[in-house]
């Protein structure tokens, strides 16, 4: 082995991406902010930003969504990592290492721009989509996996419940699932798939009318994780 030769290794960063989804008038979309700063200025991109030397990586992510959203980690917001992205020339800068995190959460409020962002907002991730050159640096394809890990984990995981709120309905589970999916979803067949799973959801005992009709059932999250047998996204 050669001997160590620091100037073989330029220094490089590291910084995090995330993808922040939420269902937004019955569809799936992402935040987005319009940079405020070269490179890329006046496009859009996804909020994040360069690790701190002392910081975590979690905490970075937490720390780039409340400076350039206004937003704060909730209580109940489902938040992994998603992958890493270290292609040579995905950031014209610099050597540039990103840590993607996937965030979802139910409803989230409008968010309000600041640190590097000149503007902030909910798109759908369609419209994100059908241009991936509009998005700055790689953001396009992060956009793409964190989109597909979202629509491929609902299949089997309960996943889909950190999209609702704390107590919800079959239907208002069922049009997460339409929303994330983009399809469609027989209303019968989709209830007894989600009731049939023991654990997957828990009766509350209550009802509500919030969306219009008879009362609806509601139910909570339950500790099982997994449903089985899969709901497998149906083919468009």
């Amino acid at each position: 082995m050669p001997p160590y030769d620091p100037s073989a290794f330029p220094p490089f960063a590291v910084t995090v991406d995330l993808v922040v989804l939420t269902v937004r008038h019955h569809a799936l979309c992402a935040l987005a902010i319009r940079r405020g700063e070269p490179p890329y200025q006046g496009r859009w991109a996804l909020p994040g930003g360069f690790v701190r030397v002392d910081e975590d990586l979690g905490d970075a992510a937490a720390r780039e969504l409340a400076e350039e959203t206004g937003l704060r980690a909730q209580n109940g917001a489902h938040l992994e990592q998603l992958a890493t992205y270290g292609d040579p020339h995905r950031d014209p800068r610099m050597r540039v290492v990103s840590v993607a995190h996937l965030v979802l959460a139910p409803d989230l409020p409008a968010p309000r721009a600041g640190g590097d962002a000149r503007s902030a907002r909910w798109a759908p991730v369609t419209e994100l989509l059908h241009d991936g050159a509009a998005l700055a640096f790689d953001h396009a394809r992060i956009l793409a996996d964190g989109v597909e890990r979202a629509r491929s984990k609902i299949e089997y995981s309960s996943l889909a419940t950190a999209f609702c709120p704390p107590e919800f309905t079959v239907g208002e589970l069922r049009r997460v699932y339409e929303a994330v999916w983009g399809v469609a979803l027989d209303p019968r067949n989709f209830h007894r798939k989600v009731t049939g799973t023991p654990g997957f959801l828990v009766p509350t005992g209550g009802t509500t009318t919030r969306q219009g009709g008879r009362p609806a059932q509601l139910f909570r999250a339950g500790g099982a994780a997994l449903l089985n047998p899969p709901m497998l996204r149906p083919e468009v």
